[in-house]
Parts: structure tokens; C-alpha cells; sequence
């Protein structure tokens, strides 16, 4: 099984540069952005070229995946991103009160400029661009605030394809975009995390060894809930035997009677990224400033 670090990571395909093109292009058709970042890594999964890019556009953040992330860490964020004036909640797209946080958002963030196209005795349509990174949940979020599954949604980065439009109400309209990463994740730490949610294909990368490094950034954050999934799994537990851990407690075995790690860092990932191991947050507002996480 593979003992290596997790090995550096480049993702940046061609369609991603067609999307970057394309959002640009839409931006004089919308009113407002709302960029859905994943709560477990909020610095990690804001894509750096949003800011020129929407620089003077009314911005809209929503912590996503809150569910799966530190509750307390969440309202760290959130109390964050008020501070800096941007209209933030922490949310979970497949839960009813993601609906409710969305519509409020949008009407408090462009609420003057409704007025003032009242004043002229036109009832204003606000259009807003839904944006993110791969997997950030852009597309469950406008499901569950229309009501149905009219956009595109998949488990797999880059699901979404072209411009959706998706009426809410007759006056609040979304466009759904494809999932955006930049060009070079040059911070190799933020590029584990955005493998371990799922933003990265997992095709690009070694499964064994994400999933070491994932199990042992867990017990770094959460070792009682990572012992409690795995037992076997203990605090002098060496990175090589982890997986061979797993397989043995979960009876993933290969023929002649090897482990099958494999088998055992695919489960890893699916149950992190299901939830099903321990609501842990990778970052906290402190590692905007460089200070220690």
C-alpha cells in the first residue's frame, strides 16, 4: 500500500477554461452572485478569480454542506464574511431552511436596487448567477429551492453543463453554472482538502493515498469519532497499517488472503464525504490571515 505524501495536485481541463469564459459573457445578463462554497473548507473551495471577476457585482456566499462541517466553525465563517459586509449563511441544500436562507439573502443584498426600479413603476426580475467549485452543491441548491430536479446534479466534479435558468418565483430567477477551479492550486495543503470533499476528480488521483491522508487529517480533528467508525484504529496506529486496518475490521479481503486496501480507501472516502464519519471542518477564518489553523 502506498506510504508516499498525496502527490501534487494540477486540475485545471480545458472545459473549465470554456466555463470561465461563459460566466464572464453572462455577467450583464444577472443582478447578484451567489457563490456556494463547501463549509468543510471555505478558504479552499473559494475560487481566487471570483473576486476580479464579480468585483462589481452584489455578492451572496453560502456556506454549503454545513451539516458535515463543525457547527461552531460554521458561525466562525459566517461571523467572518459579515464582518466583510457580504450576505452569508451557513446552510445545507437538501434541508427546507437552505430556502429560506437563500431568498432572504437575495432580497436583503439587492432590496435598493428593487426600490429604485419601483420608483420608475417597474417590478424588477432579479436574476441570480449561481457559482462555485466542482461538487460545491450549486445544482441540489436550486433544486431544492424550485422544488424539483430541473437542474443537472451528479456526484462527480463538473456535472453541470451550459447556461440553466431556473425560475424560483415570477420575480427571482437563478442561472446555474458548471463547477470552476482555477488554473494552478499552487497551496498543496487547500488542494487535499478540495480532494477529500470530492471538488477534485478522483480519477486524477491515487485513491490509497488520499485516503490515508484524509484518515490521518481525521484523527488530527476528530480522533474519538474516527475510532469509533474504524475500530482497530488508535492513536499510534502507523499511516501504512490504516488502511490494512480497515480492510481487516470490514473483511475486505484479495485472493490468498490480502487486504484489500483499495476497497478499503474507497469506503473511507465515500463514508467521509456521506457524512457518515464526523462533522469536521479543515479550516477555520484564522488561515486567511496565515495564522495557524
Amino acid at each position: 500500500m502506498p506510504t508516499q505524501p498525496i502527490q501534487t495536485i494540477h486540475w485545471y481541463p480545458g472545459h473549465m477554461a470554456k466555463a470561465k469564459r461563459q460566466l464572464a459573457e453572462n455577467l450583464r445578463l444577472i443582478d447578484a452572485v451567489v457563490e456556494v462554497l463547501d463549509a468543510r473548507a471555505p478558504a479552499a473551495s473559494r475560487n481566487p478569480d471570483f473576486d476580479d471577476l464579480f468585483h462589481n457585482k452584489t455578492r451572496i456566499v453560502l456556506l454549503n454542506k454545513a451539516d458535515l462541517a463543525d457547527p461552531q466553525i460554521n458561525a466562525a465563517w459566517t461571523r467572518h464574511y459579515r464582518a466583510e459586509g457580504i450576505f452569508t449563511d451557513a446552510v445545507t441544500a437538501t434541508e427546507k431552511g437552505a430556502v429560506r436562507a437563500l431568498t432572504s439573502l437575495v432580497e436583503h443584498a439587492t432590496q435598493e436596487r428593487v426600490a429604485a426600479m419601483k420608483k420608475k413603476g417597474v417590478n424588477k426580475i432579479i436574476r441570480c448567477m449561481i457559482v462555485g467549485i466542482p461538487n460545491s452543491g450549486k445544482s441540489t441548491l436550486i433544486n431544492s429551492v424550485a422544488g424539483g430536479s430541473r437542474a443537472l446534479t451528479g456526484d462527480k466534479p463538473g456535472v453541470t453543463r451550459g447556461r440553466q435558468w431556473v425560475r424560483i418565483s415570477p420575480y427571482l430567477e437563478l442561472m446555474d453554472t458548471p463547477g470552476l477551479l482555477w488554473p494552478k492550486l499552487d497551496n498543496q495543503d487547500q488542494a487535499r482538502y478540495l480532494a477529500f470533499i470530492g471538488s477534485i476528480n478522483d480519477e486524477i488521483l491515487d485513491d490509497e493515498v488520499l485516503a490515508t491522508a484524509l484518515l490521518l487529517a481525521l484523527r488530527a480533528r476528530a480522533p474519538q469519532a474516527l475510532m469509533a467508525r474504524y475500530p482497530g484504529i488508535d492513536a499510534d496506529t502507523p499511516a501504512e497499517a490504516l488502511l490494512e486496518t480497515v480492510a481487516e475490521r470490514r473483511g475486505y479481503l484479495l485472493k490468498g488472503g490480502k487486504m484489500d486496501t483499495e476497497r478499503a480507501a474507497r469506503s473511507v472516502l465515500d463514508e467521509f464525504r456521506a457524512g457518515k464519519i464526523a462533522r469536521v471542518s479543515f479550516e477555520t477564518p484564522e488561515v486567511l490571515d496565515g495564522a495557524a489553523e
